[in-house]
């Protein structure tokens, strides 16, 4: 039991480890999400003091590199273990629902969160959770899944989707690929009346998000992918990017040279490297990145070539922020901004493409 409960502890920030035409692209930052002054070193890069503070914790309570025997550990806990402290509460929602689908290679687990108990015929947004496709659920990104309900008012289905080192790639694009098509084809087991798609995700999740919405583009499903919301995601497994190089180490997400990956992605494949493909005829995207990630130029470079496709784009970086900062809420309290500050600009992309649709 005792080491049951000091695994639970060391899972309680496991994500901050491994998460791994219309518009205009834009570098945003909202002047007032840090009130405080600003944490500035001369030869270094701006981290807002709450981010410095959440990183030093970090630094003095260094978690657990994950085993293969430890991530089948955590696999085994119920749901209800699986909890972030590092987040919000999910707070106050008129719907929280459980629906079970069939998966690829068995039954795939769902969660609606709607702050509305009914609602007219509109879209829905599929959501994929972040933890590098070895950790990470439902409950994990439960507080930042019912946020985006409110805030975009909209229901939101989180996905649990399968992790490596049992199911590694392409299981989990498979799954999120597989969740999309039957959330498009199946409203009622919802009690709702689905017209489109928004496919979203964290990190992990923001991989699957960009591979999701490829493959829905190049195979459409029952309703139209009507925009995507990517937040730091993984684009390119091909390089290491000078991001990867400047925040690799001691910026919430380590970047390792640890050849023991259990997802054993190719690299090469558009279902791994999405920013290798195609992206002409891609929906309106608001692609979201932290200015201290890791991860950040991958999500540069995919939101600069949408806009080279011809995409409509909105780019996001949360300056002084990190990579995972939307579910580190209630640890780092100025990410509430920056998360609130991206999805305003969701609201206003899917406005947009909402009134195009009227046309």
């Amino acid at each position: 039991m005792r080491r049951l409960n000091k695994l639970l502890l060391c899972m309680a920030g496991a994500l901050s480890l491994l998460h791994s035409g219309g518009f205009v692209s834009a570098n945003h930052h909202e002047e007032n999400a840090n009130k405080e002054a600003p944490v500035e070193h001369a030869t270094g890069p701006y981290i807002k003091p709450d981010v410095r503070a959440y990183l030093d914790n970090l630094k003095a309570h260094p978690r657990p590199k994950f085993t293969r025997q430890m991530l089948t550990m955590i696999h085994k806990l119920p749901p209800e273990k699986m909890k972030n402290t590092d987040d919000l509460p999910v707070g106050d929602l008129a719907t929280v629902e459980d629906v079970i689908m069939p998966g690829p290679d068995g039954d795939i687990r769902m969660r609606l969160y709607d702050s509305r108990a009914e609602r007219e015929a509109g879209p829905v947004v599929v959501f994929f959770h972040g933890g590098g496709f070895v950790v990470g659920s439902i409950e994990t990104h439960e507080g930042l899944t019912a946020e985006m309900a409110r805030q975009l008012d909209l229901p939101v289905i989180s996905v649990n989707y399968r992790l490596a080192p049992e199911s590694p790639w392409p299981a989990a694009v498979d799954d999120g690929e597989a969740a999309a098509r039957w959330v498009a084809e199946n409203s009622k087991a919802f009690d709702r009346n689905f017209t489109g798609l928004i496919i979203s995700g964290d990190s992990a999740g923001g991989n699957i998000t960009l591979v999701t919405t490829l493959a829905l583009r190049d195979k459409p499903a029952a309703l139209p992918v009507i925009m995507q919301l990517p937040i730091y995601p993984a684009s390119d497994s091909t390089k290491k990017y000078p991001s990867a190089e400047q925040f690799g180490q001691g910026f919430a997400l380590d970047i390792s040279d640890d050849k023991n990956d259990f997802y054993a992605a190719d690299p090469q494949s558009v279902r791994t490297s999405p920013l290798l493909a195609n992206l002409e005829g891609l929906p309106p995207t608001v692609l979201v990145t932290a200015s201290l990630d890791p991860l950040r130029d991958q999500g540069r470079a995919y939101a600069a070539k949408l806009i080279e496709a011809g995409v409509p784009t909105i780019y996001y970086e949360a300056k002084g922020n990190i990579h995972g900062f939307a579910t580190y809420r209630k640890a780092i309290p100025s990410a509430q901004q920056d998360t609130l500050a991206f999805l305003r600009l969701a609201n206003a992309m899917l406005k947009e493409v909402l009134s195009d649709v009227r046309r």
